[in-house]
């Protein structure tokens, strides 16, 4: 508790990453209003959500939600999350109206998703982020009947992309580059 040091080098890192968020955020921004989405209806271009927490699994967080849409039967977002002592993650989180759609989007677009770094989250639970082998399943040609089985009556599915925080993109500061790159990645999944 005496340790002072600590504390400040905790809210300067967290003031960094804030920094990096907003950074994703603007970029995000300006792909989400050259892109035509398929959303649910209600959806606001312009919402967005910065939440720093202190307890996820006892280790601080923070992300950004853009573009978000959250009702109780529907969701609609985006989250870049930096899960401190874990892993970043950026993550399609989809429930409710248009996930039949979304899922057909998904197979019939499946050789411009695959191999590219992202993975089918595979809790029952759209608020999990542990990556790795019974957490999530990569989606990657070969895997294609494997996602289908996972997804199969669903009514909410996650695709995400996990960094690990020794990720060499991490000491260069292109985090906001792969995000961007995720979502891109992501994307059509989302589109008409």
């Amino acid at each position: 508790l005496a340790d002072q040091d600590f504390f400040r080098k905790k809210a300067a890192l967290s003031v960094k990453i804030k920094h990096v968020l907003e950074q994703l955020h603007h970029r995000l921004e300006a792909e989400v209003t050259s892109q035509p989405l398929l959303t649910p209806e209600g959806f606001d271009p312009q919402a967005r959500q910065f939440v720093k927490g202190e307890h996820l699994e006892d280790f601080p967080y923070q992300y950004v939600d853009f573009p978000r849409f959250y009702t109780r039967e529907d969701k609609f977002a985006f989250r870049s999350l930096v899960w401190w002592g874990h892993h970043i993650i950026f993550a399609l989180i989809v429930e409710g109206s248009l996930v039949k759609q979304y899922r057909r989007n998904l197979f019939n677009r499946f050789s411009e998703l695959s191999d590219r770094h992202l993975c089918l989250c595979l809790s029952p639970s759209l608020w999990e982020w542990k990556s790795g082998p019974g957490f999530t399943l990569p989606i990657t040609q070969h895997r294609r009947s494997e996602i289908a089985a996972a997804l199969d009556q669903r009514t909410f599915f996650k695709i995400a992309r996990f960094m690990p925080l020794d990720h060499p993109t991490i000491g260069t500061g292109t985090v906001v580059d792969e995000g961007l790159q995720a979502f891109q990645a992501i994307l059509p999944i989302i589109i008409p």
